[in-house]
């Protein structure tokens, strides 16, 4: 190759076969062709089959793959600052060496950095085998995006492409002392020094892998590596950007993300001293870093773990984290307009941590009532032709319940509410029609509402929901009940001159339904035939 390549890939291995091999194919069979390429792999002392596979490689594509071998250096930095030293590419971009690329992206991005000046450009990312990639940033692609309000904080991995001048003139390398998120300091600065950057969402440019022995780096470090490596990312990052919104717009990636994980499902597991120590840490970084407005801007569950850690109340957050595992979101309290989860350390003297960090401000928070309703008691009642369904159904909220009403809904709930297992309605929406009497009980313990109704069931044809409708904060959320595996009242027929037939059951996501239906229709066809059948029948048994 003698001309200056479009671009240079560089590739930072260690013990990725069988990979790798997948990997280096999506290279060379870039669409950009092997003369506008440059492929630089770094072996960082590979065990397996790897450095073998590079050779390969460059054995038969001379003048575009470059391989260097050297002793291991625990991660991917120091091999790809090698890689850096022998770039020689108009713009450079980074693979991990078990992940592969879209046979268009090299061309695709190339030519969006060539027609907009780009200095970074950041094609779309997809996870595979169960692989999370966050996706918010790529919704469309935008030939000019920032840093600061934009989704590009929770994309700071380095698989993107950047222009080899502006790396070579601020001198950007990856810290080597770092074994997790090495990238992240390299990748935060181009994106402060870029004078544009560039998000393309209409391919898909890069496929990340999550292996089968899920031995990429990230999986394996330990809480302590990651928070050492997180504060040192956010102290380098603090040097950069100064405080204010553009430093909470970068740290709130931090504490909703790295910090956070460090306070999950696992940390109840750990050891008291490294619980101690995570806590510690995450206090050091909120003391310096937590400001008001980021606090705000995150969900209350984050926000929560992140304070108790900063507080030192290491028994209530351990138990903040199980309890929420064991049996969801906390019950929650409405009071003066505004809603709070009621999660341990809630107006807890001893602590004394202010109401605001369990608000609910501005997030929905379908799942956390979905996980606390549930049915206590179902019966029919009947006085002559008519039928009632008598309920009594507890609701995660405590306090200010008078809007909660329990109502019979025809229409299914949409597919987006599954997850959460309920949804916040638009503003506006009208509640269905069926309603009757409702009484509103506090439970014993103050943690929740019992709502009592009875609601008339009507003569039709009809496969009905039973769903809560609770205000919170202002937002109108759509509840379904779940039966819970209590006992439900046997099917039942009503009426005489035209019988009906209901029954309550669980659907298949545990939800209570009312169906009714009438035993035959009066109209001709089958059902006529039916009933006129019957009714001869009967006419010979009474002879």
């Amino acid at each position: 190759m003698t001309a200056t390549p479009d671009v240079t890939v560089v590739v930072a291995v260690y013990n990725t076969m069988p990979y790798l091999t997948e990997c280096l194919n999506s290279l060379v069979g870039q669409s950009i062709g092997v003369d506008r390429l440059e492929v630089v792999a770094v072996d960082d002392g590979s065990t397996d089959d790897s450095g073998r596979e590079l050779d390969r490689f460059a054995e038969r594509y001379p003048g575009t793959v470059k391989v260097l071998h050297q002793a291991n250096s625990g991660g991917p930095a120091a091999p790809s600052n090698r890689a850096l030293e022998l770039a020689t590419g108009r713009y450079v971009y980074f693979i991990g060496s078990d992940d592969y690329l879209g046979r268009e992206a090299l061309e695709r991005m190339v030519a969006c950095a060539d027609k907009h000046g780009s200095d970074v450009v950041v094609g779309k990312m997809v996870g595979t085998n169960g692989r999370y990639v966050h996706q918010a940033l790529y919704k469309k692609s935008d030939p000019d995006i920032s840093l600061y309000d934009s989704a590009l904080p929770f994309t700071l991995a380095n698989t993107k492409l950047f222009r080899r001048e502006l790396v070579e003139q601020h001198k950007l390398r990856f810290p080597e002392d770092l074994p997790v998120g090495s990238d992240q300091p390299f990748t935060i600065e181009a994106c402060v020094r870029a004078k544009k950057i560039s998000v393309l969402a209409d391919y898909t440019y890069y496929y990340a892998v999550k292996r089968g022995d899920a031995s990429n780096i990230t999986y394996r470090a330990n809480h302590l590596a990651r928070l050492r490596c997180t504060a040192e990312i956010m102290k380098f990052t603090a040097g950069l950007i100064e405080a204010g919104p553009q430093r909470d717009a970068v740290f709130k990636r931090h504490f909703t993300w790295e910090l956070a994980k460090l306070v999950q499902d696992d940390f109840p597991a750990l050891d008291r001293q490294t619980q101690i120590e995570v806590c510690a840490g995450i206090a050091a970084l909120a003391d310096e870093y937590f400001t008001e407005p980021l606090r705000d801007s995150m969900d209350v569950k984050r926000r929560v773990r992140i304070a108790l850690a900063q507080r030192g109340a290491v028994t209530e957050l351990v138990r903040a984290i199980s309890d929420e595992a064991a049996h969801g979101a906390p019950p929650m309290l409405l009071e003066h307009g505004r809603a709070y989860l009621r999660y341990p350390g809630f107006r807890d003297p001893a602590l004394g941590l202010p109401d605001r960090l369990f608000e609910v401000i501005g997030e929905s928070v379908p799942k956390q009532l979905a996980d606390g309703t549930g049915l206590v008691s179902a019966e029919w009642e009947q006085s002559g032709k008519d039928l009632t369904l008598a309920l009594a159904v507890r609701v995660p909220v405590a306090g200010e319940t008078d809007s909660a009403v329990i109502r019979l809904a025809g229409k299914a709930m949409p597919k987006s509410a599954d997850k959460p297992g309920a949804r916040r309605l638009p503003v506006g929406t009208e509640l269905p029609a069926t309603a009757g009497e409702l009484s509103r009980t506090a439970t014993a313990d103050g943690t929740g509402t019992v709502l009592t109704a009875r609601i008339p069931v009507e003569p039709v044809r009809a496969k009905l929901g039973v769903r809560a409708y609770l205000d919170v904060a202002g937002s109108m959320y759509e509840v379904p009940v779940k039966t819970l595996g209590l006992p439900l009242p046997l099917a039942r027929r009503w009426r005489e001159k035209v019988p009906y037939r209901v029954s309550a059951n669980a659907n298949a996501k545990g939800r209570l339904v009312i169906t009714t239906a009438p035993l035959w229709e009066s109209s001709s066809g089958e059902g006529g035939r039916l009933r006129h059948l019957m009714s001869r029948v009967k006419r010979k048994l009474t002879r």
